[in-house]
């Protein structure tokens, strides 16, 4: 059945500068790059959703461009790739700002950002003429999760925006139901289910082996504090277990954490590895990784969300349960069933105590205040990892490991130009700095504008194929 919805790249344009422009007049322009990038991450998870994806999901991104911005240049393959390591919503860093504005001038600009996000992603889900379950279902979740801002941070009502399920036409499978990931063993980065939860892990085959789990964590980029807090850890419990053998006394001891930091600062990749590392040394008895947030505790019902956050826990048995964003499930207020997620959540710890890590992660600030709404919250998690934006160098380190994973190599110029590039990008770095994600949408940018350098080649030879140069780095003058 088509959709009303549908645009042509043109038309979707139009329309993504009619419903931006009429937000800067309020919120103002200094935010459009901001804007920009925020709907892009937003359509790559929304794309993850629909039922296929084609050159009109391409051209759809393509045309998400503030006024005075740069036109992106997706091409479909990247597109694909992009779209399998989405991940799931993160509601923007200025959007914080604009909700305690709003509650200190009497304004509603949040409420508006919301109508128009909506408008804006219900156009994505019909670039190909269908607005399936799922898309609509990340778009209300989406909706839901700002709206649970502005309610926490006491911005007065505004008009209802569009209802997404309204607009459904089918109920297809998601690109990701009908191409998993084929990492052997494991879900895929950012792969999800139709209803938008992030998927748990596979468990492991076999026991864990600490030695290669510690090299790869020895391997990292940076982070030299996060390795010594982590093996840190390793040491106690390893101590505790071999009194425990001896018929020593054991003290009390929690494993449960808290990663603050920045988004791309490698806390997931720590989790992971610290679920294994755990049930390497007998602390854990299976070791897998189960990574959720809001959307895959809380139901929309009464009742319904200790019944799902049960679900996930039990699948985290006998490993770690990772949630990102955890501030999101006491943001809506007293009445938000985020409470009912969290009641559940420490009911869970007591009673699996022995066999359950429970790692809660997100910005610092927001997880301080996140901590301080519930005593139990505060009781139980005692042990924070900070995780600290990458410098220079590191940033340098992990573009270099990205074109080796990806066969490709600098020339001398390129290779001295990297270095001061990426100086630049920590030294210039803002609230939204994206630390390893801007280095691997970096890369990928490289990507594309080395495929339109060699286009222009009548013959490139497998050195040309494999070489990045310093045109590379940054996009042509217009």
């Amino acid at each position: 059945m088509p959709t009303q919805w549908k645009r042509s790249p043109e038309e979707l344009h139009k329309t993504y500068i009619a419903n931006t422009e009429a937000f800067y007049r309020i919120a103002g322009r200094g935010l459009a790059g901001q804007m920009d990038e925020f709907c892009a991450s937003c359509a790559l998870q929304l794309f993850s959703r629909s039922a296929c994806l084609t050159q009109d999901h391409a051209d759809a991104l393509n045309a998400l461009y503030s006024k005075g911005q740069k036109q992106p240049t997706w091409l479909l393959w990247a597109l694909t790739t992009a779209v399998g390591e989405s991940g799931s919503f993160l509601p923007p860093l200025f959007f914080w700002s604009l909700t305690e504005q709003d509650a200190r001038r009497g304004t509603d600009c949040s409420r508006v950002f919301i109508r128009m996000l909506t408008n804006i992603l219900l156009c994505l889900a019909a670039v190909d003429d269908d607005v399936t379950y799922a898309e609509a279902e990340y778009i209300t979740e989406s909706a839901d999760k700002l709206s649970a801002l502005c309610d926490s941070a006491g911005v007065k009502k505004g008009k209802p925006g569009l209802r997404a399920a309204d607009f459904v036409t089918s109920a297809q499978p998601s690109f990701l139901d009908k191409n998993p990931p084929q990492t052997a063993g494991a879900a895929g980065p950012g792969s999800q289910a139709a209803q938008g939860e992030k998927a748990p892990e596979t468990v492991p085959a076999e026991k864990p082996d600490l030695d290669a789990l510690m090299a790869q964590l020895d391997e990292l980029v940076g982070l030299e504090k996060v390795k010594k807090d982590v093996k840190s850890m390793m040491n106690l419990v390893k101590v505790r277990q071999l009194r425990k053998e001896k018929g020593l006394p054991v003290p009390p001891l929690s494993l449960h954490l808290v990663f603050m930091g920045n988004p791309g600062t490698g806390k997931t990749t720590v989790a992971r590895l610290l679920a294994g590392l755990y049930a390497a040394i007998g602390a854990l008895s299976k070791g897998q990784l189960v990574e959720v947030d809001r959307s895959g505790l809380v139901a929309g019902y009464v009742g319904q969300t200790a019944i799902k956050t049960q679900e996930v826990i039990a699948s985290a048995l006998g490993g770690v349960l990772f949630i990102d964003e955890a501030y999101s499930l006491a943001s809506g207020g007293e009445n938000d069933f985020g409470r009912e997620a969290i009641e559940t959540i420490l009911k869970a710890m007591e009673d699996h105590r022995d066999d359950l890590v429970v790692i809660v992660a997100g910005y610092t600030g927001p997880m301080e205040r996140f901590l301080h709404s519930n005593p139990g919250l505060e009781s139980r998690f005692n042990k924070y990892i900070f995780f600290e934006d990458y410098d220079g160098g590191e940033l340098n380190a992990i573009f270099h490991a990205q074109c080796k994973k990806g066969g490709y190599e600098l020339d001398e110029e390129a290779e001295a130009y990297s270095r001061e590039f990426f100086d630049a990008l920590y030294e210039g770095r803002d609230e939204n700095f994206g630390n390893g994600r801007d280095v691997r949408n970096q890369f990928e940018a490289m990507v594309v504008r080395q495929a339109d350098r060699l286009a222009a080649m009548e013959s490139p030879t497998k050195e040309d194929l494999v070489l990045f140069t310093k045109a590379d780095f940054l996009p042509e003058e217009p």
